[in-house]
Formats: structure tokens, sequence, C-alpha cells
């Protein structure tokens, strides 16, 4: 049965407490979710009904205000149950400190009827922003952008041509000026509803922009004070060890009763798989100490309004990438021990083996992370505007 969301700001206990709550639910339709290559609505509202997209925004939006590591659990949570729906909730809990820099006017009219507003979009640089009288003309197309199919706000990162270094400058759009395509078919995190969108020519007024690496943020909170590389790093990382997880609990509630190939006892009984267990567990939960460490550090520094070093947004990044790491090689671990029935599509392992894999490829945790974290460890300059 769908649920009404609540109106009034809720606390992240009870929003953690009713995603759990819902993880069943949101697990016996993980297969409709991937069908569907995005979260039927019915499943949406429920999920909006338990405040988990409100949990990072400012409570004087209406939102929960959450610390980042609580915030962190509700993604995990819920990723827990589904890979897919962990994503959407995840950007569409965060995607919205994208646009904190947008006059204070413009990004309080985007809360008018209430918190539980969806934005969706991408930071690729793929489009054109051309100054005009009162805006700019944008042209452009872009991909992954997760939860579009269900957005009521899209934006696009855009190189602004004008005299002079290049400006990276954000363009929010409405639904009628943006056409979202339907190419999200993938191999894994298929239930995000991550298409492509383009614009032609479209004149965006200049007080729905701004220049990312430019402009001041103009809500004072924490959490738009930490930057969005390492934000979403690890929000992404914090996903995948929801899913890690979730292949865990699978292979061990399984092994009680799967018998192996020419085996005479259960999977339980074997010693390879006792060692892979307990090795694979091991080092899930140390990463997942990190991840929650770094997520601690990165809100006291946020609270504090002390600037993030370079030397500070490499330790978090690369906590975040060495998380990621290590739950795609825990889901391998356990969809090896499920053997050929790990291959069947209703069982959850290859969902999760595909998922994981999916999350890997993102450019925020990828292998490359750790040499631009240990350049800057080792005191060399690197070639990215922000990290």
């Amino acid at each position: 049965m769908t649920t009404t969301a609540p109106t009034e700001p809720t606390t992240v206990e009870a929003v953690l407490a009713a995603v759990t709550q819902l993880g069943p639910a949101v697990a016996a339709r993980a297969a409709d979710v991937e069908a569907s290559r995005r979260v039927p609505r019915d499943l949406l509202d429920d999920l909006v009904a338990t405040g988990c997209f409100r949990t990072l925004l400012p409570r004087s939006h209406g939102g929960v205000g959450a610390e980042l590591p609580a915030a962190l659990r509700v993604v995990e949570a819920l990723s827990h149950a589904d890979a897919s729906v962990g994503w959407t909730v995840m950007i569409g809990s965060a995607t919205w400190t994208d646009l904190a820099r947008l006059p204070r006017a413009t990004f309080d009219s985007l809360y008018a009827d209430g918190p539980d507003v969806m934005i969706a979009g991408a930071f690729s640089p793929s489009g054109v922003a051309v100054p005009v009288d009162g805006g700019y003309r944008v042209s452009g197309r872009w991909g992954f952008a997760s939860g579009s199919p269900h957005a009521d706000w899209i934006y696009g990162n855009c190189l602004e041509a004008k005299d002079g270094a290049p400006r990276l400058r954000i363009a929010l759009f409405t639904l009628d000026e943006a056409e979202v395509e339907d190419t999200w078919h993938v191999m894994g995190l298929c239930g995000t509803g991550s298409h492509h969108f383009r614009v032609d020519n479209v004149v965006v007024p200049a007080e729905r922009t701004c220049a990312i690496l430019e402009d001041e943020t103009t809500l004072d909170e924490p959490i738009v004070r930490i930057p969005p590389p390492s934000l979403f790093a690890l929000h992404i990382a914090a996903m995948a060890l929801g899913t890690a997880r979730g292949a865990l609990d699978d292979i061990t509630g399984a092994a009680a009763t799967k018998m192996p190939l020419l085996s005479p006892t259960a999977l339980s009984t074997s010693p390879t798989f006792q060692r892979d267990l307990a090795a694979s567990e091991t080092q899930l939960r140390a990463a997942r100490a990190l991840l929650y460490e770094s997520a601690e550090d990165a809100w006291a520094t946020a609270r504090a309004a002390t600037p993030f070093s370079p030397e500070r947004c490499a330790h978090l990044r690369s906590a975040a990438a060495h998380a990621v790491a290590t739950a795609a090689d825990v889901v391998t671990t356990a969809y090896r021990a499920g053997g050929g029935g790990s291959l069947y599509l209703e069982n959850p392992l290859q969902r999760r083996l595909r998922d994981i894999h999916a999350v890997t490829q993102h450019f925020l945790v990828r292998p490359d992370t750790f040499t631009n974290a240990g350049a800057i460890l080792a005191g060399q300059e690197i070639d990215i505007p922000i990290f």
C-alpha cells in the first residue's frame, strides 16, 4: 500500500527505522525494479514516505538535516535490499547539493511546495552555455542522469563560452526544456533510470545557473562545505558496502542447505567456504570502519567550517575507492561460492555481481583515484580542478 509522505521534518533515526522496515518489500521488488529500468512509482512513493530523500536537506527547507554518517547508513540499508533502489535514493537525497550555489531565492523556490523534490542531473560538462541578455543559451547532451524518469528538475554542467579560460556553469532546466532519452539499457544498476537527456538552444535565466567552481554557496550548512567529489564518493561507497553485505547475507543464508556438486555435505561445512567467508567478513568490516571514520572526519571538518585540504580530500577519496574495491571483491567471492546456481536470474547473487561492477565504473571511485590521491600525498600537483 502506498503511504503519504509526512509534511514535517523527522529524525534520521526514524528514517533509518522506516527504510529498514521497508527493506524486505524492496528486496521482493528487485526483479520488478530491474525490468522497469527505474523504481516503479508505487515503490517510489513508499520510499518518499520514509523521508529517505530528504535526509540531507536542511531543516530550513523541510528536510531532516541529518549528519553525514547517519545519512550514509540510510543509503547502505537500502542498498542491502537492492542496489538500484539504494543508488536512486543516494542520488535523490544528495544531488541538490550541486545546486547550493544558485541564488538563494532560486534555491528556495525549488522547495516552495515542500521538501520532496526530485532533482536529477549530470556533473560532466557536456553542454555549452553562451551568454545572452538575461541568461545563457544552452545546448548539450548529458549521460548518466540517474532518477531522470521521476525528476522534477534536471540540470547539466556546461562549458561557458566566453573569452578567457573556460568556466564550468551548471544550468537548471524545467522538464519542458529538457528531453530525456531512453538510453539506459545496461548490465548493472539497471533500475536507476540513468538515461541521457538533451537540450537544444534553451535560454536559461541567469538566476537558474551557477559557476560551480567559483560561486560561493548560498546555504550556510555543513553538508555543502564538503567538496562534491568527496561527498558523492562517500555516498557511492556506502551504497557499495550495503550491496556487499547483502551478498554475504545471501550466500550465508543459502550455505546451510546448498549441496555443492559431488559434495556429501552442505556448503557451510566446507573449509574453503568458511575461510573465504571469514576473510570477506573481515575485509568488509574493515573497509566499512574506515569509511565511517572518514565520514565522521568530513562532517567534523564541515561543521567547524575548516577548509578541506588536498590531503584530507585524498584520504576521503581513497577511503571511498577502497570501500568500493573491497565490496566488489566480497560480492565476487559470494557469487563464486554460489556455484552454478548463481547464474540463474532468480538468484540475487547474479544481480549483486552486475550491480557492484557497475559501481566500480564510476569516475569518482575507479582505481585511478589512488593515483591522484597518492600524488597529492606525495606533494605533487594533479591536473584536476577539484578532487
